[in-house]
């Protein structure tokens, strides 16, 4: 009922998991990929020359030669099977109905096993970095359905298995088993690229190396936007006028908690802005504990345009400290982002940033920024300027990727309008994501900030039950977005293929 497919590893672990799979009745037989070299294979294995084992080339020509019921996809040899694997997959998708399964699992490290729980799939999931772990059960019929109602995959490089599952997700669900069924033996993710995380550096998605991938993946995703009738074309509302006066043009704003070795460098940063305008800096302590009280309280008896706040509120996070911030009567007419860890590269920053939303009719405005580390050394990949975003497709693509960038300016009245979540991550993609879909995003693609890569990021350690949180987290807001932007466009229903999607008429 199965044909096992599993990429070509050159060890002994590949060999063994071979017999594993053919130990199995349920497995007719397995299909190698690999570069096209000669090699001995055990009775029931194929071989199969591809470019890549996540091509579209590759899963095209695994179609055509694929004959079982099911193909489960092995997406590296360096795994251990649970005996019971292929039977608890292949029962999960005959019970739900599933396009697709796929099944928790574990890591060993130093003899010592670590269970790496999964994020259940959503409408929202269309990021190319989810994670589906090492094993994936596909029904052939969904498969073969699905391409012939969206179409055979393009001959692409590396986006081959990703517009593949986006098309089984238009006509069928893709159910998460909450089981491990398989034991990794390295610390690196189990997903390949284009399959699961891609690639294990935080940044790695934006390394400059990488844009012929990202623009193979934002093909994809927008292809599949446009099947599901989320797709927006880039018509944007202008800018309202505010008749509320405002007490500066622009605020800086830098929501803190226990900063005490950065927080001063980056206001004296957001101090050292040179402007045609009048602005100030609101510093939202937000019951700092380490000193950083003491330091920004000195800082404000020296600088007027300093507001040193301490909210009365205390279970506020980033996104809430933000909103105190933004709804305050000291808030100018922009309210610009700066992170307690990172600094303000020149001091024409806020400047460029403020004239390119009045002259740009922008809601929102992303510069970019450097990685540097904790001595402002800049380190690998350097320039971040998230290149992939375009006028015409920007809004599409935010719904692929995993951020918008830095520094960040927007309008306060639009702001207002929406405010940010309560939440410590993803609150500043939340907004970028709810503005998108009606107003028109600037961006300045050369270097504004420096961004402090170091143990004090709070991204620096997390576990993996932390980052499943984030990651589910933003993708109910991609889900959330595309529920509205196909209301917009005057869609119903979960996930019916629309041929030929209309964006919203917009002035």
């Amino acid at each position: 009922m199965i044909t096992v497919v599993i990429p070509r590893s050159a060890d002994s672990r590949g060999e063994e998991l071979f017999k594993e799979f053919l130990q199995n009745p349920l497995i007719r037989k397995i299909i190698v990929l690999n570069a096209g070299d000669e090699w001995p294979l055990p009775p029931r294995c194929k071989a199969l020359a591809c470019d890549n084992p996540v091509s579209g080339r590759t899963w095209n020509a695994l179609f055509s030669e694929v004959s079982t019921s099911y193909l489960l996809y092995c997406v590296r040899a360096d795994v251990r099977i649970d005996p019971r694997a292929p039977d608890r997959l292949l029962a999960a998708i005959a019970a739900t109905g599933a396009g697709m399964v796929y099944a928790d699992y574990a890591e060993l490290r130093d003899e010592a096993l670590r269970e790496h729980p999964l994020n259940d799939y959503q409408m929202g999931s269309i990021r190319d970095s989810f994670d589906f772990g090492p094993l994936i059960l596909i029904s052939t019929a969904a498969a073969r359905r699905a391409l012939r109602k969206c179409g055979e995959l393009p001959p692409s490089r590396w986006a081959g298995w990703y517009n593949l599952r986006l098309k089984i997700s238009t006509d069928r669900g893709i159910f998460h088993l909450p089981e491990r069924l398989s034991v990794v033996t390295e610390s690196g993710q189990a997903g390949a690229r284009g399959t699961g995380k891609a690639g294990g550096d935080h940044f790695a998605y934006l390394d400059p190396q990488n844009r012929l991938f990202q623009k193979e993946m934002e093909e994809a995703a927008t292809a599949h936007l446009k099947r599901i009738g989320a797709w927006l074309p880039p018509s944007f509302r202008d800018i309202p006028s505010s008749d509320r006066p405002f007490p500066v043009e622009a605020s800086v704003v830098i929501p803190v908690r226990n900063r005490a070795r950065t927080v001063a460098d980056a206001v004296r940063s957001a101090l050292a802005q040179r402007t045609d305008f009048p602005f100030n800096v609101i510093v939202e302590d937000n019951h700092s504990t380490d000193g950083t009280t003491a330091i920004l309280a000195d800082l404000a008896d020296r600088h007027s345009t300093l507001k040193h706040i301490v909210p009365e509120r205390h279970d506020l996070s980033i996104g809430g400290c933000w909103n105190e911030a933004v709804f305050s009567e000291i808030c100018g007419r922009y309210a610009v982002q700066l992170d307690s860890d990172d600094i303000y590269q020149e001091n024409d920053v806020l400047q460029r940033l403020v004239d390119t939303l009045r002259r740009e009719n922008c809601a929102l405005v992303v510069g970019s920024y450097t990685i540097v580390d904790a001595n402002l050394k800049e380190i690998p990949p350097g320039l971040i300027d998230h290149r992939e975003w375009t006028d015409e497709n920007g809004r599409n693509n935010a719904l692929r990727v995993n951020g918008l960038g830095a520094p960040r300016a927007f309008d306060t009245a639009v702001l207002r309008g929406i405010g940010f979540p309560n939440v410590g991550y993803g609150e500043d993609y939340a907004v970028a994501l709810r503005l998108s879909r009606e107003f028109r995003i600037g961006r300045i693609y050369e270097s504004l900030y420096l961004c402090r890569r170091w143990e004090g990021n709070t991204d620096a350690t997390l576990s993996v039950e932390q980052a499943n949180r984030n990651d589910a987290y933003k993708d109910r807001l991609r889900t959330i977005e595309i529920l509205a932007r196909r209301r917009m466009n005057g869609v119903r229903g979960r996930s019916n293929i629309i041929r030929r999607p209309t964006g919203p008429a917009m002035r």
